[in-house]
């Protein structure tokens, strides 16, 4: 086998949740596919899973779209259920839902700390123990949790002088408990066929406002934020037998910012 030949998915199974998302979902999904797997994606709008899965396979690719609550056991259940009944089996799972709660440190409330741990947290740990059994007993399995560069380093506070943005305390808080949670279901699972790892990445340009825009590339050692086109590669790495003896780790995406 070539290693371009390590590189193909034709043949896997891969859930992306928030799949069809405006940030990273949608470049993930796209990623995958592009690589040969059927993609199932799944967020609360079916509506708009339906129709990201019909814009890609009228570009030929095998992708599909199902509803899931990430926030809601009963819905992991049921989408861990319908994909195994459809399919058979989940080869790739990738984590990159990610309900925020808006507001600062000064304005967060302990109520907005438990509805971030809902998603965050327990429903990562909810999805994960959905479909590891089924990858233990198939011996095969990459489980990819999108965490950020926020779950390694600080926030920069002078990335954000000359806005009104007012950065997270919450989203530090569960990026960084993914990044070692991957790193026990590595450890926990690798015996049993099961690889997990993270991808942390930097800002995303989203139509920031420019003064941030400007504090960002200008801190940034390639000069530029995260675009759709640079996460692909990371994710079909990590979820191919091209990355086979690869787990547990963090794979910083983000053009250089934590290495300042």
């Amino acid at each position: 086998m070539s290693i371009l030949d390590k590189f193909s998915l034709t043949g896997r199974i891969a859930l992306v949740t928030a799949g069809a998302g405006p940030l990273f979902g949608s470049s993930l999904s796209e990623g995958l596919a592009e690589a040969g797997a059927k993609v199932i994606v799944a967020s609360r709008s079916l509506e708009r899973n339906l129709r990201f899965a019909e814009k890609l396979t009228k570009r030929g690719y095998d992708v599909h779209g199902m509803q899931l609550d990430i926030r809601n056991s009963e819905s992991i259940e049921k989408l861990h259920s319908q994909i195994i009944k459809t399919f058979g089996r989940l080869d790739i799972l990738v984590n990159s839902a990610r309900p925020q709660v808006g507001g600062g440190f000064e304005t967060q409330t302990n109520d907005d700390w438990m509805e971030s741990a809902k998603g965050d947290m327990v429903g990562l740990l909810a999805i994960c123990r959905a479909f590891l059994p089924d990858m233990v007993t198939n011996q095969r399995g990459s489980i990819i949790n999108i965490s950020s560069i926020y779950g390694v380093v600080a926030n920069d506070p002078t990335l954000y002088e000359g806005t009104d943005m007012k950065p997270s305390p919450t989203y530090n808080f569960v990026k960084a408990g993914m990044i070692n949670f991957t790193r026990h279901i590595a450890n926990y699972y690798g015996k049993k066929g099961i690889r997990a790892n993270c991808i942390s990445p930097g800002g995303y340009l989203e139509n920031q406002a420019e003064p941030f825009l400007k504090n960002y590339c200008k801190r940034v050692p390639i000069g530029r934020m995260l675009d759709n086109e640079d996460i692909k590669g990371a994710v079909v790495f990590l979820a191919s037998d091209a990355s086979s003896y690869v787990t547990g780790v963090n794979l910083m995406v983000d053009g250089g910012f934590t290495t300042l």
